[in-house]
């Protein structure tokens, strides 16, 4: 499979849903190559002002390269989940117009051999997305156990061979280090054999990767960060490419319209007022979309609004 150009995926839509004022506070807390920035700064006047913020520095470069010289942007090194530190420091704690979380991998992360993130092309078995932070997929995949690698699968890739795999892991370990992409992607094949459609070493090259970044936890951070961030009015939305991520954003949102929803019944406490609300239903690519960009067929956007 050859590399797919980088698209920014629901670019119209998520725009759209931010609706942006010129003169808007704004922040991308997921820059990647800049595809919705590019199209929020369209829209900003020179008053209005947008950051971003990345794990990954070289999204961080690409950034700066493109974009460093427009005066309303900044873009800084970090992870959603720390947002309020960023905001106190641009001096905008609380006075977001709206933030954009568009999940997941890249399209240059996936598409560098070198990071590790795809079993399409052989390559070191990495997949952290600050590779100066962090143990690498190769470092957990020698260290973790056969029950740790089991929950990983299962937990984070819903893997239903996460059993059979994981012992195959921990038996072809004994002689020789897994290191690199083919080596992984091949004994999965070996242990569980082909399937229709996906690989069969999709979900637990997924799972890995959400696992050595933190990525759940990080979100469930960085989505009750955002609502704190927001100022009243303030715009949440966030594209999600798979489900454990969608389910989060969704229960997010829906304990802050709501938590008796999530809570079965339970009566609310009796100072709890709404902090969001939520904005129409869940969003999703085109056909068209979906032809000219096939990594789209995954993504589900959501829309809030803060509160008074």
């Amino acid at each position: 499979m050859g590399a797919y150009p980088h698209q920014p995926v629901l670019l119209a839509e998520a725009v759209t849903s931010l609706g942006i004022r010129g003169d808007g506070t704004y922040l991308d807390a997921t820059f990647g190559r800049g595809g919705h920035s590019r199209a929020i700064l369209a829209r900003l006047t020179e008053q209005g002002r947008l950051f971003a913020l990345d794990k990954d520095p070289q999204a961080v470069e690409a950034g700066r390269r493109a974009l460093g010289d427009d005066p309303r942007f900044a873009i800084t090194q970090g992870s959603y989940a720390d947002m309020g530190r960023w905001t106190r420091a641009w001096g905008v704690a609380g006075e977001l117009d709206g933030i954009l979380f568009d999940l997941g991998v890249s399209s240059p992360q996936l598409d560098d051999p070198e990071r590790g993130f795809s079993f399409m092309e052989d390559g070191p078995l990495d997949m952290r997305m600050d590779p100066t932070q962090g143990i690498s997929a190769a470092e957990f995949l020698a260290s973790a156990d056969e029950r740790e690698l089991s929950r990983v699968f299962w937990e984070f890739g819903e893997e239903r061979h996460a059993r059979r795999i994981a012992r195959s892991i921990v038996k072809a370990r004994r002689h020789e280090p897994l290191e690199r992409t083919s080596q992984l992607a091949g004994l999965i094949e070996k242990a569980i054999g082909r399937r229709e459609g996906k690989h069969p070493a999709t979900r637990c090259f997924q799972a890995i990767r959400i696992h050595i970044n933190n990525e759940l936890a990080d979100l469930s951070s960085g989505l009750q960060a955002a609502i704190e961030q927001l100022r009243p009015g303030g715009r949440l939305v966030a594209i999600s490419f798979h489900s454990l991520e969608d389910r989060l954003v969704k229960r997010t949102i829906r304990e802050a319209v709501r938590p008796g929803q999530v809570r079965r019944g339970l009566p609310e406490p009796p100072d709890w007022r709404p902090r969001l609300r939520s904005v129409g239903k869940a969003i999703r690519p085109s056909d068209a979309e979906i032809s000219a960009n096939p990594r789209a067929r995954s993504a589900v956007m959501r829309v809030a609004e803060r509160l008074a």
